[in-house]
């Protein structure tokens, strides 16, 4: 779809998306169930708000790709970049915080382009190796790294200690010890507390940024303001993330692609 125009390339992707729902049972369910709880909503408008998230989901991938097969394409779909202060001058290596809202790979790759220095962003073991091939690839400043790695936090303390940066999601329980619960929407919902622990070892601040679609068809980038992490205050940074998150997606909740139930991710 790339050779068509932008516009006419989003229509079709919200109808790939709304045809989705009928073959991914399981996801619906969940997102249905997420924004019940998210929004309050019921019944047709529930189902309209569901329908949604996999049309808008739809849209933000059809412009990674995009993006990832002519970069020179992405300043034109980007519009305002609020807290731009916290980029500008700022050389110095830093933890990126991001997690599955809107289009957040181009948000890794809008702020590479805000740096001079490598941004390496963590990827997750799950992610198929065929999507890899064209979305992942590394160059503009940008080094993909697996999470499964078995020497991934070494990799990234060094990268940091290098002066480099790195971008990490944080909205996905590991089923590990790094999981704290922390309240979202009113229950309590693990969050992976590793990338405040990695800040800390580094002596490097988190800076959350998100990445979402607005109503003129272009991205809104948000960039808030730096958190250095104390020793043992990683824990409390990480609540001061989630309510950012909760916030964010209150605000956008059909751009928040999370196809698992929050509250309880392993089944237990």
């Amino acid at each position: 779809m790339g050779w068509l125009p932008r516009r006419m390339r989003l229509g079709l992707a919200r109808r790939v998306g709304h045809l989705a729902l009928s073959f991914l049972p399981a996801e619906r369910a969940v997102v249905r169930k997420t924004l019940g709880v998210m929004t309050g909503a019921t019944g047709r408008r529930l189902d309209q708000l569901t329908t949604e998230v996999f049309s808008e989901f739809a849209m933000c991938f059809s412009d990674l790709i995009s993006a990832s097969r002519r970069p020179v394409r992405l300043p034109a779909y980007v519009g305002a970049i609020q807290g731009r202060e916290h980029l500008n001058g700022r050389e110095g290596p830093v933890v990126s915080l991001t997690a599955h809202v809107g289009n957040w790979e181009l948000a890794g790759r809008l702020l590479a382009r805000h740096s001079a220095r490598t941004t390496h962003i963590v990827v997750a073991v799950e992610e198929a190796r065929a999507l890899e091939r064209w979305l992942r690839r590394d160059g503009s400043g940008l080094r993909f790294v697996a999470r499964s790695h078995p020497t991934v936090s070494l990799t990234l303390i060094a990268a940091l200690r290098r002066g480099d940066a790195v971008a990490l999601q944080g909205d996905r329980a590991l089923g590990t010890r790094g999981d704290v619960p922390v309240p979202f929407f009113g229950q309590p919902a693990p969050f992976p507390v590793g990338p405040f622990h990695l800040a800390r070892a580094a002596g490097v601040p988190v800076v959350p940024a998100f990445c979402t679609l607005d109503t003129d068809g272009r991205y809104a980038l948000r960039v808030l303001p730096p958190m250095s992490i104390a020793h043992g205050g990683e824990e409390d940074a990480l609540c001061v993330w989630v309510r950012e998150l909760e916030r964010i997606v209150a605000e956008k909740p059909t751009q928040w692609f999370n196809f698992f139930d929050i509250w309880n991710p392993f089944g237990a």
